[in-house]
């Protein structure tokens, strides 16, 4: 008897009065919300404009979604179309389901329809999202938790993933706690995304190659984790094909980091042309306003001088010589007036 183990919820699904809350949609829907919260951020922080990761991604969480049942399905026809199988089963979504290679494939497409909208280049916009989805990767895979699903082989370790009797392999009834195959991807989903920043930060990623990092990194975990687990798949030489496909993708994703940074080196300097326009319109409004501010106080600063020079100009002096002549005009009545009583007495 193991004496430490996770517990499975005994339900996948919660009922809020008439409304079913499940697990496994409730954690795809935090991991979008995620992505969606912090590919903004790197955006803005790129010279994007708020709210264009969010528009982008009405075209590609739809298309992920898609891309990711259909993938599973294709691989996986036999649990829905093959003999005692109910075709209609595969439109379930909420009972798991999802093949992330699928989800980024059909995802890309749907982003690149949103880019095209808006003038913006796919590369970019991949790169702001990376760790976004990784971190949407790690709570994604919780939903498996809920669903008693995508678990490995059986272990005794103390975090052994205990599994319901309805949901174990039909190889090991007896046998009650399996690897955490679920936990161990949900690590190291954040593990990745945490590379990504770090690198992005110090090497100034370009032109899609946080991107292409962040599928290097999963598929290089992702290949160790698929090898653990036991639930059906096909198999090529012996090998599972996710594990073929992590291969694939992983040594496409190191093409593409190579190539891209010969022909491309360094980083975007323009995300979005309507953020450039708009910063180009906000530089030069405040490079006129600044022209008119100085033009006024240079106009302002002449006025006050020759306000100054008019009011510091000196009188005019009087003239020196109109003022000795005026005394001796005044003076000449007074000398008549003295010399006429000295003649009356005379007279007498």
């Amino acid at each position: 008897m193991e004496l430490a183990f996770i517990p499975s919820p005994s339900h996948g699904v919660v009922h809020l009065g008439p409304i079913p809350l499940r697990g496994y949609a409730f954690c795809i829907i935090v991991g979008v919300f995620i992505a969606v919260w912090y590919g903004n951020k790197r955006w803005i922080a790129r010279g994007g404009t708020a709210g264009t990761v969010a528009d982008i991604a009405v075209w590609a969480v739809p298309f992920g979604l898609i891309g990711g049942r259909l993938y599973h399905v294709i691989t996986d026809y036999e649990l829905y179309f093959t003999d005692g199988k109910d075709w209609v089963d595969a439109f379930k979504v909420w009972q798991g389901g999802l093949g992330i290679w699928g989800a980024i494939a059909m995802g890309a497409l749907g982003a690149w329809i949103g880019c095209r909208r808006r003038g913006i280049a796919l590369p970019a916009y991949a790169d702001a999202i990376a760790p976004g989805i990784a971190f949407a990767q790690a709570v994604g895979r919780w939903g498996n938790w809920f669903n008693q699903e995508l678990y490995g082989r059986p272990t005794t370790l103390p975090w052994g993933l205990k599994i319901d009797v309805d949901h174990r392999p039909d190889a090991t009834p007896d046998l009650a706690t399996y690897h955490p195959t679920f936990l161990y991807e949900s690590l190291w989903c954040v593990g990745v995304a945490l590379l990504v920043i770090w690198a992005d930060r110090r090497f100034k990623l370009g032109h899609g190659r946080a991107f292409a990092l962040y599928v290097a990194a999963y598929t290089v975990g992702r290949f160790w984790i698929e090898h653990m687990r036991v639930d059906y798949a096909h198999h090529i030489l012996g090998m599972r094909l996710n594990d073929w496909t992590a291969i694939l993708v992983f040594a496409a994703a190191v093409a593409y980091l190579v190539l891209s940074q010969r022909l491309y080196p360094g980083r975007e300097q323009t995300v979005e042309p309507v953020a450039a326009v708009a910063a180009d319109g906000a530089a030069e409004t405040a490079e006129g306003a600044a022209e008119n501010a100085d033009g006024t106080a240079r106009a302002g600063a002449d006025d006050a001088a020759e306000q100054a020079e008019e009011g510091a100009e000196p009188a005019a002096a009087p003239d020196a010589a109109a003022l000795a002549d005026e005394p001796a005009e005044s003076a000449e009545p007074l000398e008549d007036d003295a010399a006429e009583p000295a003649g009356k007495p005379a007279a007498g």
